[in-house]
């Protein structure tokens, strides 16, 4: 499995980005997928996620209503929508991926907010936000 992502960039703030993550080696559909972010100095945290099928979404509080993910199974890949865009968005983003073998609903959206939950990882992609 390969996880590739890309659209990051430098944007002032107010503007908008948008973040693709492209899924290889295995069908997408069986994977749930997240973004996290790492921004200099902090600890990795957790952006969005959506379930194997891109039915429920799930957010961190400091990005709802700002941002959006959506997962197109027929092209494997997930996105991340970024809206209204602050210094503070300013990271490395991370796309991930986890093997979901379990019901969707047995997975609470504590579950996604987890590193440790996810199987692979992609490489970064830059987001700087300017004031």
């Amino acid at each position: 499995v390969q996880l590739q992502a890309s659209g990051g960039g430098l944007v002032q703030a107010g503007d908008s980005l948008r973040l693709s993550c492209t899924f290889s080696g295995r069908p997408s559909s069986r994977y749930g997928m997240g973004w996290f972010r790492q921004a200099p100095g902090k600890e990795r945290e957790f952006v969005a996620a959506t379930d194997r099928a891109g039915r429920n979404t799930y957010y961190a509080d400091f990005v709802k209503g700002r941002f959006t993910i959506s997962k197109d199974n027929g092209k494997n890949t997930v996105d991340l929508q970024m809206n209204s865009l602050k210094p503070e968005d300013t990271a490395v983003y991370y796309c991930a991926a986890d093997q979901q073998r379990e019901p969707i609903e047995r997975y609470a959206a504590s579950y996604y907010w987890r590193g440790a939950n996810y199987d692979y990882w992609g490489q970064e992609t830059l987001v700087t936000v300017s004031s």
